[in-house]
């Protein structure tokens, strides 16, 4: 099953400040490399795909977070739910460095 990636008004504001950004651009590389993974496969073992649960997403579903970058300082994280549950669309809350 493919999933249609959906993007929140946060997410598409960093995703496109990503995007701009020459600085950043092998950020958003990885970015757009995860992004295509997670609508393939949101259980891939290279996004290391799990629930976040300092996160609620609408309606109280469930976040989970998956790592664009691994073994990086600052690694980006992309942070999604499925949304709306039970179809195959993907609401992508935020693309943001790990803390």
């Amino acid at each position: 099953m493919t999933f249609e990636i959906l993007l929140a008004e946060e997410a598409h504001r960093q995703f496109n400040d990503l995007k701009s950004s020459k600085s950043k651009a092998a950020i958003f590389k990885a970015v757009a490399k995860a992004l295509r993974l997670i609508a393939e496969n949101p259980k891939h073992p290279g996004l290391n795909t799990h629930e976040y649960s300092s996160l609620e997403g609408p309606h109280g579903v469930k976040v989970y977070e998956a790592y664009a970058q691994n073994k990086t300082p600052g690694a980006y994280r992309i942070f999604f739910c499925y949304h709306p549950p039970k179809s195959n669309k993907i609401t992508v809350i935020a693309i943001t460095p790990h803390p």
